[in-house]
């Protein structure tokens, strides 16, 4: 009877290694009743909103960054006479165009003054409030969401990338798929791996459930690279078949100096991914929202390093044929002196949560009284922005 130790040893020889193991990752799917999709993306290292969505309209943005506003006069483009977007995102502007490309300014979080990145991640994924026992901070909202969908299939969710997601980890099973992972084993090394674990239910499980995945990823995602337009083409395929729900994450957003290149960066790799989606997506595209949304926003103030430093208020972006686009949503809290969050931060003036909640109730019924409890515990949803077309 064969070993583990002799099982470690053939299987380096074969290249197959736990590092490639793909469980550890940052794309999650879910099946769901119906044909609207719904896909989140975690805009990691906050987002500066006023650079990407800015508001030239208000005369103290020049003020308070002398070098970092541009406006339509530096090459924005103008959206609405108040509101200008980031030519970093000119790509999208078509999408503008036809109504399928919004904002949503000043929102927020409950996360306020920590100013930690993870611990407003966990506290946006998590989708709970800083002023809950921590019994209810567990797991993420996407995970609650399938959970509170009756007709939601367990085949269900499965995460892609290099890093680990919080948003739809939870009771509802499920799965993990790297793009990057080298998971090819041949006929006879699975032979071996299956004989192996054959009494071990947790290896032999695991195993399996590698085995299926890899299996199912071959053709032709599996040449598809960990970057966002990867992921994006990705979660199209999925989203193409039985998956309702997708969530995936872009980094790079956090502009501590030098923020035109670092955040230009960012905005290339989030055009791509939204653009491979609605590419992908074909006739689909019109049954989708995409949701983009960050832990918090910077400082209104740019600083000493042509960057901007962690702040409060952000921007939600979204992006589908189901939305109402082509508009901003929401009031403007000002950037004057008295405007703004502990004299240095947009102010917030509504949840982003809110308006995933509202998303979820007009793609799969959810009632209120459900998201507010129970997936996003402790929220008031508020008046509809009636995001979606």
């Amino acid at each position: 009877m064969l070993s583990r130790r002799l099982f470690l040893k053939s299987t380096a020889l074969i290249g197959c290694s736990a590092a490639a193991h793909p469980l550890l990752s940052s794309m999650s799917f879910a099946a769901a009743p119906g044909e609207n999709r719904l896909v989140v993306i975690i805009l990691r290292g906050a987002m500066d909103g006023l650079d990407v969505l800015q508001p030239y309209g208000d005369p103290e943005l020049a003020r308070l960054r002398p070098t970092l506003a541009m406006g339509p006069a530096k090459g924005a483009l103008d959206l609405d006479g108040f509101y200008a977007l980031h030519p970093g995102l000119s790509a999208l502007y078509p999408l503008w165009q036809a109504g399928e490309l919004g904002f949503v300014p000043a929102v927020s979080t409950p996360y306020r003054d920590k100013r930690s990145h993870f611990d407003g991640q966990d506290l946006l994924e998590a989708g709970t409030g800083n002023d809950l026992p921590v019994r209810f901070r567990q797991g993420g909202w996407l995970n609650r969401l399938l959970q509170a969908m009756p007709g939601a299939m367990s085949e269900t969710a499965y995460s892609v990338g290099v890093e680990e997601m919080l948003i739809l980890s939870g009771k509802a099973p499920a799965r993990s798929w790297a793009p990057d992972a080298e998971l090819e084993l041949s006929p006879q090394a699975q032979l071996l791996l299956d004989h192996l674990y054959h009494e071990d239910a947790l290896f032999r499980d695991a195993a399996a459930e590698a085995n299926q995945i890899a299996a199912e990823t071959m053709q032709p995602e599996r040449r598809s690279r960990a970057d966002a337009a990867g992921l994006g083409r990705f979660a199209a395929t999925r989203l193409n078949g039985e998956t309702r729900i997708a969530s995936f994450s872009v980094a790079g957003w956090d502009s501590h100096a030098n923020q035109p290149a670092v955040i230009g960066k960012a905005m290339t790799r989030l055009s791509d991914a939204i653009l491979a989606l609605r590419e992908g997506l074909g006739a689909n595209w019109a049954k989708t929202t995409v949701l983009a949304m960050t832990e918090f926003g910077r400082t209104a103030r740019q600083n000493g390093s042509n960057g901007t430093d962690h702040g409060t208020g952000g921007a939600m972006l979204m992006a589908g044929g189901a939305i109402r686009g082509g508009r901003v949503i929401g009031d403007w809290p000002g950037l004057g002196e008295g405007d703004l969050y502990a004299g240095r931060d947009l102010m917030p003036l509504r949840d982003v949560r809110a308006h995933a909640a509202w998303a979820m109730a007009g793609l799969y019924g959810i009632p209120r009284n459900q998201l507010e409890t129970s997936i996003f515990p402790g929220l008031d949803m508020g008046d509809d922005p009636r995001i979606l077309a």
